[in-house]
Order: C-alpha cells, then structure tokens, then sequence
C-alpha cells in the first residue's frame, strides 16, 4: 500500500481518560497488558508519538523483551522499531527519553519547525512535511523512503483523533481499565469533530488481568476519489472472493462487495456463484439488493476487476448495472487486460457518467493471483 498499516494503541479509564491530571503518569494498564504492549511493539517497523506525549510522559518507546528483540535481528530487522515523532513548531526537549533509547528516530515537522528542530542537535533525522502537517505525506514518506509496513501510534489524543477523522487509521487497540478519572480538565483519547459514520468492526476482545483489550476495524467507505483505511479493507475481501470462483478458461475470476456509507454490507458476489456458469461478481452482488434500497445511492461497489463494459452472455454488462443501481462510487484493484475483450474501458465509462473510481493499484496482485491460468 502506499501507506502502511496504522495500528492505534491506547488505555483508557472507563470515562475514556489516558490520563488524570496529577503530577506521575496515571498506570492504566496491568502487568501483563504491558507486556502485551511490547510484544505489538515488537511486531511493528516504527512507533509514533506526538511531541505532546514526549512532554507529559517521557516514554521510552523500548522493546523490553531481550528474547523479542533477538528474534527481529534473526529477521533481518533491527533490535527496536523506528521511533517516530511529530511537532509542527519543532520545539522539542533534547533530554527526553526518547532521544537517548532505542534505535533510530525521525522527527517530522513543518517548514517553519525544521530549522528549529535542526537547531536542537537531535540525534534523529528531521523531515519537513510542508507548511503545515500533512498526515498521508507522512505516511507515504514512511512507507515508500522507510519501507514502514506496519506503524504502531501510541498518542496522543490528538494524534488518534485526526488519523481516524482522517481514515487513515487500520487498526484500534483499546484497552479499557476499571477505574474512573472524572476531572474534566484530564486528557481524553478522543476529541470533538467529524468522524466517518457507522460502526467499527469488533474483530477481538480479550481480558487480560483486569482490563479488557477490544480490537476494532473501520468499516466505512471513503467519498469521491480519497481512500480511506475501510476502502483497502473491502477491497482485500473482494480479492478474496475472486480466489473462492471456479476456475474457467473463457472468464475472469472476481470477487464484488457492495457496501452502504455507514459501513454495512449490503452484498457480496464472486464470478460463477452458485453454479450459475457465466454470471458476474457485480451482477452476482446486486441481484441480492433490492432496487429500491435507498442505500444504494450512496454505497460503494468494490471490485477485484473493473467493471465490464462488454459480454456475450448478459444483456448488460456490469458497468451497466452499477449505473442502473444508482451507485456512484467504485473502487478497484486492476484495470481489465485485452485478454478477452480488446480495449475494455470499465472505468472510462463508469467515470463518463459522473462515476467516481478509485483504482487502488496496490492489492492488483491479489487480484490477479486467481487468474494466472489465464496470461
């Protein structure tokens, strides 16, 4: 992906505080969560905190785990992950633990905080992002000049507010500790604003001690030509329907998801399903709709191959078909090859009718896996 796979971490009291407001940091975590914590830590290429969080808690960032950390080196990786931080003013305090632990740093900051951060004599790296914080810049920098696959955010609040108002967050680790804070002067995890709609997706709970991690996963599309983290998410399962299609010599192997803007899924289709020898995965996915679903308008279609615009078997190709569903948004992994049809343009017509497609070019190996039969 063009960014890499962004896990947010936090503990919070049951009134959703990371902290209260003395002057020791509140230890919201059990023994054993902590050591959950490094094991995650141990998992991930870099490790994010806000220069906030450096201030009020002066974390470390260590992987504490000498077995853990053995086993990265006999990976090829490094004994710790990157530890990353960013400070739009560049102020930062050159004491702080995180400057004298652990492995590399990178700070990322602005034009205006780069000379400052300079300046400071900071043993890490410092990268301007412009004039002001660009989150998907700093994660396109991660991933494509540091090769981060995986980023493990720790804090602060504000950090984890704005990568999930943004959709740029995967993941959310979140563990729940059996006390309550009550100031409301105390720091929260998340603050006001405009987040996507609809629900999360809880993909785990487990109790350790006694708190209780909850994982969860974003489950709403984007709008127009922006992906968001959801979008990567259906578009991974419409790969994966594409591998559950028969194999055939005269068709491609697909897999469709159809999804509503809250995050619901309304249907989902692969090539071949059912026994039925030449239907469609879009076809498939949307003869399970009702027509007159109000959802439809605002849903997303998401596709391994582009839609079609011609085929023998069917009256209307799948292009055809999104359009007179009333869908407006595809998104896809692989534009259709001349192997059956000399110069198929799925997209070109779905965008000539006001259709936003988003080709996320990075899953097409995935899709193209359940078609090598055909090159």
């Amino acid at each position: 992906m063009p960014h890499p796979y962004v896990l947010l971490s936090a503990a919070v009291s049951l009134d959703g505080y990371l902290d209260d407001t003395g002057p020791d940091r509140l230890l919201l975590s059990s023994p054993a969560d902590f050591d959950r914590v490094d094991e995650v830590r141990a998992s991930v290429d870099a490790i994010l905190v806000g220069a906030g969080t450096i201030r009020a808690d002066n974390p470390r960032l260590l992987v504490n785990s000498e077995t853990r950390r053995a086993a990265r080196v006999a990976a090829g990786k490094p004994p710790y992950p990157l530890k990353v931080t960013v400070s739009g003013s560049g102020e930062l305090d050159p004491a702080a633990n995180f400057w004298h632990t652990g492995g590399d740093k990178l700070v990322f900051t602005t034009d205006g905080g780069a000379a400052r951060a300079r300046a400071l004599g900071l043993a890490a790296d410092v990268v301007s992002l412009g004039p002001a914080l660009d989150w998907r810049r700093l994660l396109e920098h991660l991933r494509e000049e540091r090769g981060v696959e995986r980023l493990m955010v720790e804090g602060g609040g504000r950090i984890h507010t704005q990568l999930l108002q943004q959709g740029l967050a995967d993941e959310v680790q979140l563990v729940l500790a059996p006390l309550f804070v009550g100031s409301p002067q105390a720091p929260r995890l998340f603050g006001p604003g405009a987040y996507q709609p609809g629900r999360l997706r809880l993909v785990e709970t487990r109790r350790i001690e006694d708190v209780v991690l909850m994982r969860y996963e974003p489950t709403a599309p984007g709008t127009g030509l922006v992906p968001v983290a959801a979008d990567h998410h259906w578009l991974a399962l419409a790969c994966e329907l594409a591998a559950q299609c028969p194999p055939s010599r005269t068709a491609f192997s697909v897999g469709a998801v159809v999804v509503a803007a809250d995050g619901t899924e309304l249907a989902r289709g692969h090539s071949r399903e059912g026994g039925d020898p030449v239907v469609h995965a879009e076809e498939a996915a949307l003869a399970k709709i009702d027509p007159a679903d109000p959802r439809l308008a605002a849903a997303t279609v998401y596709t391994s191959l582009e839609p079609c615009t011609h085929r023998a078997s069917r009256p209307a190709p799948c292009a055809r078909l999104i359009l007179d569903a009333g869908v407006r948004r595809v998104v896809t992994a692989w534009r259709e090859p001349d192997t059956f049809v000399a110069g198929a343009d799925g997209t070109g017509l779905l965008t000539g009718k006001g259709v936003d497609v988003l080709v996320l070019d990075e899953h097409e190996e995935r899709a193209k896996a359940p078609n090598r039969h055909l090159a």
